[in-house]
């Protein structure tokens, strides 16, 4: 089985070199664009990319003036993808519209990128340029040296994003993993990972994995106190700037929730799940007491785990969030006075933990328990924890090797079952 991370790393891209990745950003964005217009035309959504690449990538390069033809294929398969997630909405009763591209960015692969120790080499409208790596004290322990640097994990492509006039390079790193235990192994039907969506943790998977709001909300407050300082100005330079801020916030909240469901997927797909299971968004704001700007940030993620999760096989669904807070995931006992804050103790059993991680194995019960068919029929097996799973029961079954990852949420099992 592969290990996939992404590693962020800052480029030094001198004013010469800036304009020309700007130029490639636009290019990349428009011809992603143009093959999505192209697929929108007949009476069907095209999605096949053969049949995308066929009728348009000649054209592409033509109006382009010969756009890279790796790069153009790279958007193909961008929009190729984009098209094919909205059929797949559409087959399911959900709305969506035809996709547009406007957040920065350019999809590299080997035949566009060379990826050295410390700079890059990347394909633009003006030939290859190369770009210095921006990197942390080499003695400290950071994604770049666990991931980037190992001698157990290829490069295998990147996306560059522009953001807050910083060019950043999301490096794709992978490593095989022999699957030789049952906990390695993916079972036939998968598994099922739960996800728990609120304003303090943004998210929280049943493996034990947080994504905490600290920096959403940082950065929420200060473009709110940008917007009021520009407001009391009144003049029309102050509304320009206004548009400017949110501009630029949309754009660093993307980012932070692509790089999020990014993380999403690959904790699906390390773990065997065939299921990414989340709440139902509808009624978030009046459950969860988020605000507008947190209900958008929730619907963004759901909306790009979804398109990302179905390139790896994953299937992505919703369920009734009700009392999923307030449930045991342990003994099943149910009632408002077990969760306190973002402490859960079950009144019952006596069951304690972290009330988002309580709720997000809850989560992946529910999607168990609502499309358990039986021995086959291809439903979930289990949902999957940080060590081990829980079946349609709720019971606990341990992997072969009882030692949990580090660095997520340890499950406790040393209690009696009620």
């Amino acid at each position: 089985m592969g290990v996939r991370r992404t590693v962020p790393v800052a480029l030094d891209v001198d004013s010469d070199d800036a304009a020309l990745l700007e130029d490639t950003v636009d290019t990349f964005l428009w011809s992603a664009q143009y093959v999505v217009d192209h697929a929108f035309q007949g009476e069907y959504v095209t999605t096949s990319k053969t049949t995308l690449d066929n009728e348009t990538y000649d054209d592409v390069r033509e109006k382009t003036d010969g756009f890279n033809g790796g790069l153009v294929q790279a958007a193909r398969n961008k929009a190729a993808e984009a098209c094919k997630s909205v059929v797949e909405r559409w087959k399911n009763g959900k709305k969506a519209s035809k996709p547009t591209f406007t957040s920065p960015h350019v999809v590299y692969d080997h035949r566009t990128a060379t990826f050295h120790d410390d700079y890059v080499s990347l394909a633009t409208t003006g030939g290859r340029i190369e770009s210095d790596y921006i990197l942390p004290d080499e003695d400290s322990e950071t994604p770049h040296s666990e991931y980037l640097f190992s001698d157990e994990y290829e490069t295998t492509g990147a996306e560059l994003h522009y953001h807050d006039r910083e060019w950043v390079l999301h490096v794709h790193c992978k490593k095989e993993v022999e699957s030789t235990t049952s906990e390695q192994a993916t079972p036939e039907n998968g598994t099922v990972l739960g996800v728990d969506l609120g304003v303090n943790n943004l998210a929280v998977t049943s493996t034990g994995t947080f994504w905490t709001g600290g920096e959403f909300d940082h950065w929420r407050r200060e473009y709110e106190q940008r917007r009021g300082s520009l407001q009391q100005c009144g003049t029309r330079w102050a509304h320009e700037n206004i548009q400017s801020v949110g501009r630029k916030e949309e754009g660093r909240f993307k980012l932070m929730l692509h790089r999020i469901s990014n993380e999403l997927v690959a904790e699906a797909r390390e773990n065997g799940c065939s299921v990414i299971a989340f709440e139902d968004l509808t009624d978030i704001r009046e459950r969860t007491g988020a605000s507008w700007g947190h209900k958008w940030a929730f619907d963004r993620l759901y909306e790009y785990v979804e398109y990302k999760a179905e390139e790896s096989g994953i299937s992505v669904e919703q369920v009734d969030p009700e009392n999923t807070s307030r449930r045991c995931s342990h003994c099943g006992f149910t009632h408002p006075d077990n969760r306190h804050g973002e402490d859960f103790g079950c009144l019952k059993c006596g069951y304690e933990n972290h009330a988002d991680y309580n709720a997000a194995k809850n989560i992946g019960l529910r999607y168990l328990r609502r499309n358990q068919t039986g021995g086959d029929g291809g439903a979930p097996l289990g949902v999957r924890l940080n060590s081990g799973t829980l079946n349609v029961n709720g019971e606990y079954e341990s992997p072969a090797s009882t030692e949990a990852r580090t660095g997520v949420h340890a499950e406790s099992h040393g209690f009696s079952r009620g």
